[in-house]
């Protein structure tokens, strides 16, 4: 077993042991910095082909504003970093993944966004999805040390995930790699997740207003992969640390449907069942509970 630096047996998630097998010494990676980066528009357009016809990829102008964010500064009470990563063989596309850690200023640990994470057709199935999915715990640390805080505080992991469609095959297969890599769903029946509305400003604007999206929340909570429930406020502050890096860019009156959800999130004392992604078949917005 020969691994390249960033990939860190320890941070695989439980089901993603295969990622120790394969052989890596082909690939590069690149930490993309700017959108003036050479390596940017590759990432990006990948992405774009698979996420940006979903209304589900920020715009570049929003991608570019998120690259100047430094851990080691504190944003309207959070520490923001965006980290995107390309990988290559021999100059081709291979992976690419974005993703952004979250420490709130007075709370304890780090939130981590995973927001996409594409590998070419050619490479799945080979483990490479496994490393990509542990990347971002790295992003983790390092903002944990840019705020003075131990590497050893909590670190969970979320991604927005669609509502399980036995019609779409790509959603079925998103939520399958997640399950067996060990991320597990927020009960959806317990929780109304809203995505903000990604459409540019003058989009919003014709439309009448922003038009926020369902989503499903997956999570893994390093080092308690064990765990089958979250309490009401670890809940709340993940999706407080997700409203936050979103309302770093976009706009306050695009981000109030969204705010509003919150009041209707279960209480902090509620535990909220983590189940297998594939498990539950639900409507977006249909049968939620209300604990209070």
């Amino acid at each position: 077993m020969k691994l390249l630096p960033w990939m860190i047996p320890d941070h695989l998630a439980p089901g993603d042991a295969k990622s120790l097998e394969g052989d890596w010494s082909s690939l590069e990676i690149h930490r993309i910095t700017s959108t003036e980066d050479p390596n940017f528009d590759m990432a990006y357009e990948a992405l774009h082909a698979e996420f940006g016809n979903a209304g589900e990829l920020e715009d570049r102008a929003v991608i570019s504003r998120r690259m100047q964010w430094k851990p080691s500064e504190i944003q309207h009470g959070a520490s923001l970093q965006y980290a995107m990563h390309l990988v290559t063989s021999n100059g081709v596309f291979v992976a690419a993944r974005d993703h952004t850690a979250i420490v709130l200023q007075n709370e304890e640990g780090a939130v981590v966004h995973l927001s996409h994470n594409l590998v070419a057709p050619e490479w799945r199935r080979s483990g490479l999805a496994g490393w990509m999915r542990a990347l971002p715990i790295s992003t983790a640390m390092d903002s944990l040390r840019a705020q003075g805080r131990p590497t050893t505080s909590p670190i969970l992991l979320v991604c927005e995930m669609e509502h399980l469609d036995l019609t779409r095959p790509a959603t079925m297969a998103r939520l399958t790699a997640y399950e067996k890599a060990g991320f597990k769903m927020a009960d959806p029946s317990r929780l109304n997740y809203l995505q903000p509305d990604f459409r540019s400003p003058v989009e919003i604007d014709a439309s009448g207003g922003a038009q926020p999206l369902p989503l499903c929340l997956l999570f893994r909570q390093v080092g308690c992969d064990a765990r089958n429930s979250l309490t009401g406020w670890e809940i709340r502050h993940a999706v407080q640390c997700l409203y936050k890096m979103y309302g770093a860019g976009f706009r306050e009156k695009d981000m109030q449907a969204v705010l509003e959800t919150l009041k209707k999130f279960p209480p902090p004392h509620a535990h909220i069942p983590l189940v297998p992604p594939t498990s539950v078949q639900t409507h977006p917005l249909a049968g939620i509970k209300d604990d209070r």
